[in-house]
């Protein structure tokens, strides 16, 4: 019985020992799990901290992920080629014939393509759907030449035009574009930092302005080359406008796309406004569906 009981105690202490080595490799390897999840977890807080931090640090990120979606949109169309020819003003009038008096006149000697208008615009769907403004390709006879950021021209076709939000719609072929991101524009903030990018003057491609959101709601007439359009509830802000810069984004710093923008009041200290990003989801979905 006691020699029994010892050759028991014997197989148990020996299979402990035997298990003892597993029971460590397994300790290890749950301590590897919780340093690798404890690395992964610092990583995303130094990101957070990172978009959390000032918008020094903010903005060149911002900017990174918002540019290469932006375009630049060419308008062109055939104008009347002119020439200056010298006339008597009084024709074939036989009593004034041999009067030696000429005027300048214009006469139109054909046609020739020209550019006559610049805007921006910015992609928001990966297979070419580009959004903008109703005034930069209101033109019906015009043609419209799309410059993407990496240089690349591609000829752009309206798809959608609504004057009641000055928003239009453009189409290029193609796949595979860097789409932008779309916010949310009901719940911005007086004083939030935003930023636009565009085209600027119709010269200078991805000019980025930095600026805060300096009112919400605004009514205001916009004047344009068709005339007067009012504009309801569209955002302030004193990010830098120009002329070229119509259609082009307005975004935030987490590089999300709050707004369109529109218009800019000539004359003032940065006084621009955008079209809320909301107003237009369901436009987009409908034509880029």
């Amino acid at each position: 019985m006691v020699l029994a009981l010892f050759i028991a105690t014997l197989y148990v202490a020996q299979f402990e020992g035997y298990i003892a080595p597993f029971n460590a490799y397994a300790a290890l390897r749950d301590l590897r799990a919780r340093v690798e999840h404890l690395e992964t977890q610092m990583q995303k807080s130094a990101e957070n901290d990172k978009q959390a931090g000032s918008p020094e640090d903010q903005l060149p990120l911002a900017v990174e992920r918002v540019v290469p979606s932006v375009v630049s949109v060419v308008i062109t169309k055939d104008v009347p080629k002119l020439e200056i020819v010298y006339e008597n003003p009084f024709g074939e009038d036989p009593f004034f014939r041999d009067f030696d008096l000429r005027i300048p006149r214009y006469r139109q000697r054909g046609t020739e393509r020209q550019q006559v208008g610049a805007g921006t615009g910015f992609l928001i769907t990966s297979d070419g759907y580009i959004a903008t403004n109703r005034h930069v390709v209101e033109d019906t006879q015009a043609d419209y030449t799309v410059l993407l950021s990496d240089g690349t021209q591609k000829q752009g076709a309206v798809m959608y035009r609504d004057s009641d939000l000055d928003f239009a719609v453009l189409k290029i072929d193609g796949e595979n574009y860097p789409a932008s991101e779309l916010g949310n524009s009901s719940n911005l903030r007086l004083g939030q930092f935003v930023f636009a990018v565009g085209n600027a003057l119709g010269e200078y491609s991805n000019s980025v302005s930095i600026g805060i959101v300096s009112g919400l709601n605004r009514n205001l007439e916009a004047m344009g080359n068709s005339g007067t359009e009012k504009l309801q509830n569209v955002i302030q802000t004193d990010a830098a406008i120009n002329p070229g810069n119509s259609g082009g984004p307005l975004a935030d710093l987490q590089g999300r796309v709050i707004g369109v923008n529109v218009a800019t009041v000539r004359g003032s200290e940065n006084i621009s406004f955008a079209v809320p990003i909301d107003f237009v989801k369901d436009i987009i979905k409908q034509v880029a569906r």
